[in-house]
């Protein structure tokens, strides 16, 4: 069975920065593209970024680009999202996710692509 587990999370003022992990268990993780998407209160969830199967290329939504990295080691079967210049409006609560197609040729933000998802991770950045 996969497990997802994310960690990392916080409180933290704007224009700081966090660094998030998501431990992935079960499977072959070296085969499945990996995202994260993010959920604010009284929001739907929302697609933040993905990595490609083999870490050769990523994806992002354009609220975060050039603010967020997104990495992987699947040696350690763990990705990684660097966040930098936080911003109040990215409190939200984090979610890692596993690509449900294996070796996936494309990126996918849609959230019925991913079907193993970890518990979240709060965010929160003050003004």
């Amino acid at each position: 069975q996969v497990q997802v587990v994310e960690s990392g999370g916080g409180l933290v003022q704007a224009g700081g920065s966090l660094r998030l992990s998501c431990a992935a268990s079960g499977g072959t993780f070296s085969s499945y593209n990996m995202g994260w998407f993010r959920q604010a209160p009284g929001k739907e969830r929302e697609f933040v970024a993905a990595i490609r199967w083999t870490g050769a290329s990523t994806k992002y939504a354009d609220s975060v680009k050039d603010r967020f990295t997104i990495s992987r080691d699947n040696a350690k079967n763990t990705v990684y999202l660097q966040m930098n210049n936080l911003k109040p409006e990215d409190t939200a609560v984090y979610y890692c996710a596993r690509d449900s197609r294996v070796r996936a040729p494309g990126f996918s933000g849609r959230i019925d692509d991913y079907n193993y998802w970890g518990q979240g991770t709060q965010v929160t950045v003050s003004s």
